[in-house]
């Protein structure tokens, strides 16, 4: 049994009642399937007609090249979307791949039923619509906000501008980021122990505290 009482908590299904959301849940026929740490949910070069809403775990979106070099792209967590921009774009290959980095529980949603008018047509359908679109717009912005981040010219500022904005969407200089260290160094595209080196001098010069995902941004150098 789905649990609407988190839904109607998440952006999808923002507006919804518990009973609008189970009723649109079985017309759109949607599952829950669950991923163990490590498994693929998408590969790339594969198509999709779904995309996933993360119930319990958490998902990352990665690009391995020719030489088995990864780069982490985005980390999803509970509540929120993957895949939907591919499920949308009909028989457009993946570019990327999703995978679970624990064991991750997901609501798939076929996006065509999503999209479409379902034959019932109920009177709630379109107000689905209008959220996907919304969330399809802040990742929009979240995607340029990376590419400021990775294309800042050393590591140091790759970093400022990656907890900058974190402590902007979070409001709070005290942040926990969704990376471990290897993870972040992916993100950022830098090598891990150029990174563990910056993070160290940082610490040391006063601008942050840290300890392993858990930052502080200080303000006032010491």
């Amino acid at each position: 049994m789905i649990n609407t009482d988190f839904l109607c908590k998440s952006r999808l299904f923002q507006g919804f009642t518990k009973e609008e959301i189970q009723s649109l849940l079985d017309c759109l026929n949607a599952t829950v399937k669950t991923w163990k740490k490590g498994e693929y949910i998408f590969h790339a070069g594969e198509t999709t007609e779904h995309f996933g809403m993360i119930l319990e775990g958490t998902v990352q979106v990665v690009s391995d090249d020719y030489w088995g070099e990864r780069q982490i792209l985005a980390g999803f967590r509970k509540g929120q979307l993957f895949g939907e921009a591919y499920a949308c774009m009909e028989k457009t290959p993946l570019m990327v791949s999703a995978l679970a980095v624990e064991e991750t529980q997901v609501l798939m949603l076929n996006a065509h039923r999503v999209l479409q008018t379902c034959t019932s047509a109920c009177d709630f359908h379109h107000r689905l619509v209008e959220n996907l679109v919304a969330i399809l717009a802040k990742k929009n912005l979240t995607l340029t906000r990376k590419i400021d981040q990775v294309s800042k010219k050393t590591i140091r500022g790759k970093v400022l501008a990656y907890l900058s904005s974190e402590a902007a969407q979070q409001n709070s200089s005290d942040i926990t980021i969704p990376f471990n260290r290897q993870q972040l160094a992916e993100y950022l595209a830098v090598d891990r122990s150029a990174l563990s080196a910056e993070l160290s001098k940082m610490q040391k010069e006063g601008m942050i505290q840290y300890k392993k995902n858990h930052f502080i941004l200080n303000k006032e150098i010491e």
